[in-house]
């Protein structure tokens, strides 16, 4: 029986993107994540025509799909930045990701949603009414920064990352995500990626049957299985709901393996890249390998 589970890693592009592929493949990969650049710079030179031609040879090579390859964009990018230079600057740079996956013919981009940079003391963080004002308002600046960029490109979803909700980073609540989506003009052009990890450490608990149950059925209410495009396969050094995000190889974290194994018997995770970023990449093919045994 083939697995309707399409499991990677998020590979190195380290001398161009056209190498992401092959490392995906040796690791016995069917989906993988990648930056189209490097992450921790603002500006790199487009995609000349030879790499893009070569990264669609070596993705056809590996038997991968376009559909199960989720690209990351630059972690300096912020879209709800209150200050308008560095918003502006963030959103020029989310066109640009968007313009080179659809280069490379892929059409999903995974990002963070942004955070509003304000201080708020640690004892305020989870009352609602103190954070929701400040919340809304960077969540709208958001939603817009989407249309805007969404408006300009074409071919390419952008894909919501659920956060950890570590400092002033936004998308840890379902009720973020769905405040996005909902101001989002195109709904056939924007999607979600959980990160089980930041899923986790946000208080979402997914270690037993009941909870598992109890957290996705919240996650249909308030966002949509309609809207998952990808997740992110991690385990949790910290413990639930401590807002910290620092992923840990599978099973040896907070979270342990039957999660895992539920999401690996779970249908509506089927057909979606589903993407370690765990720590030690040296057992990825073997985490890999682990997720599929847990198929019944």
């Amino acid at each position: 029986m083939v697995s309707k589970k399409f499991v990677g890693a998020h590979v190195s592009a380290s001398g161009g993107v056209y190498n992401a592929p092959k490392n995906a493949q040796e690791i016995g990969a069917r989906a993988f994540a990648l930056f189209t650049k490097n992450q921790r710079q603002w500006v790199a030179k487009p995609l000349d025509v030879e790499s893009i031609d070569k990264f669609k040879k070596a993705l056809d090579a590996s038997g991968i799909l376009p559909k199960h390859v989720l690209p990351h964009d630059s972690y300096l990018i912020n879209l709800g930045h209150p200050e308008v230079e560095k918003l502006e600057k963030s959103r020029l740079a989310f066109i640009d990701e968007l313009e080179r996956c659809e280069a490379l013919g892929l059409d999903r981009l995974n990002f963070h949603p942004g955070s509003h940079l304000e201080k708020v003391a640690k004892k305020d963080k989870e009352n609602l009414e103190i954070m929701k004002p400040i919340e809304d308002r960077c969540l709208d600046v958001i939603a817009e920064s989407i249309n805007i960029a969404l408006d300009k490109t074409s071919g390419v979803s952008a894909v919501l990352e659920n956060t950890a909700g570590q400092g002033s980073n936004l998308g840890w609540r379902f009720e973020h995500l769905a405040h996005i989506i909902d101001k989002v003009e195109d709904k056939s052009r924007i999607g979600v990626c959980i990160d089980t990890c930041h899923m986790f450490t946000a208080g979402y608990d997914i270690r037993t049957r009941e909870a598992y149950d109890k957290t996705w059925d919240e996650f249909e209410r308030i966002v949509g299985f309609q809207y998952l495009m990808g997740m992110h396969i991690n385990d949790s050094k910290p413990p639930l709901g401590s807002h910290v995000d620092r992923h840990h190889s599978l099973g040896k974290g907070e979270i342990g393996l039957d999660a895992f194994r539920f999401i690996m018997n779970d249908a509506r995770m089927d057909d979606i890249p589903l993407v370690l970023e765990t720590i030690d990449e040296t057992i990825w093919r073997e985490e890999i390998e682990l997720l599929y045994s847990f198929v019944e």
